[in-house]
């Protein structure tokens, strides 16, 4: 059973953000591949920069999952990021997994936890604890309605599920080194609130209500892209979230932006500096080439180059910052007049 909302009208957000006054930075060392393994994904969530869906047919094929592993040889990075849609589906997502933990890399594997209880996935949980992967999965409030009204019907439950499944392998126990994050997105146009005093929250009423465990909670920022996007297009309100962004941007939070150490690598294996600027259409800049790709990293170093923005960028570096692993400053405020729905309704 798959989880999605109904479509919506996709408006472009590439021409409102292009023009842009976000200070140039360059790129440092590589140490993560954030590999995209396709768009297909169980679930379609209105906050999802990605719009993956059901419905999406884009999935990396054989040769460019043997490019992944080729490249992190050579270039011995350290970070394998695997995300989608449910990078998951994709049919050589465990032969990935198999085949970099081998090599001593760690894999993360961004996960929307109801993939755990899909036809054909029962045994995914005992998979990714066999390998030692670290799951990053996304649970955007501890509240049953909250999660649905952003996710879909019956997601929160399907998530407790899957989390139970994580935990009783031995997912977010210290003593067992299975490390399991969750994520945190607001449900409208605001920053997220203080990522710490917000993670001991989580922990507090996941435990007392379902007696769940995890390591760590990242607040992530929502991207004025794609399918969030366009529904503040619909609504009116994209200008007014972009001065929000703007506003709180910090120039501190530039030193730790994920692009600097990161390249997001497309279903096609082509090259970008993150993955909203995948979702923008924006390649990355290495060595003069239009439109690099994974093959290009053999003989290419990526460290020192350009990385491209626009004013999408505002998101990361906006009130405690924002990037895949959570908030760049520990104990930054966040938006300071809008509480997280989590905190004001009641888990039930």
């Amino acid at each position: 059973m798959s989880f999605h909302a109904e479509p919506i009208p996709m408006h472009p957000t590439l021409p409102l953000l292009a023009a842009t006054d976000f200070p140039p930075i360059r790129r440092r060392a590589l140490d993560t591949l954030q590999v995209n393994l396709g768009y297909r994904c169980n679930q379609s969530c209105l906050h999802c920069h990605v719009a993956a869906s059901p419905q999406r047919t884009e999935m990396m094929d054989g040769d460019t999952v043997a490019l992944v592993l080729q490249i992190l040889r050579a270039r011995q990075v350290s970070t394998l990021d695997l995300t989608g849609g449910a990078p998951e589906l994709n049919p050589h997502f465990r032969d990935l997994v198999r085949q970099a933990r081998a090599m001593g890399v760690r894999v993360i594997d961004r996960c929307n936890l109801t993939i755990l209880t899909e036809p054909g996935q029962e045994d995914l949980a005992g998979f990714l604890a066999e390998q030692g992967v670290e799951v990053t999965a996304s649970l955007p409030c501890y509240s049953p309605a909250n999660v649905d009204r952003q996710r879909g019907d019956g997601v929160f439950e399907r998530s407790i599920t899957g989390l139970r499944q994580l935990n009783a392998l031995g997912y977010g126990d210290p003593a067992r080194g299975l490390v399991l994050n969750l994520v945190y997105n607001p449900q409208g146009p605001s920053l997220p609130p203080p990522q710490e005093p917000l993670e001991a929250d989580y922990k507090r009423e996941l435990l007392l209500h379902f007696g769940i465990r995890f390591n760590h909670l990242f607040a992530l920022t929502n991207m004025p892209i794609q399918r969030f996007g366009s529904t503040l297009v619909s609504k009116g309100t994209f200008g007014a979230y972009m001065k929000l962004l703007r506003d709180s941007h910090r120039p501190d939070n530039l030193e730790t932006v994920m692009c600097r150490s990161l390249l997001s690598v497309d279903w096609q294996g082509f090259l970008h500096d993150c993955d909203f600027n995948q979702m923008l259409g924006l390649p990355a800049r290495l060595a003069g080439q239009p439109r690099p790709h994974l093959r290009d990293l053999s003989s290419h170093d990526p460290a020192g180059a350009d990385i491209r923005v626009a004013d999408h960028c505002y998101a990361c570096t906006a009130g405690q910052g924002s990037s895949c692993g959570g908030a760049l400053e520990q104990g930054a405020s966040g938006d300071p007049v809008a509480a997280p729905l989590c905190l004001t309704e009641a888990v039930r």
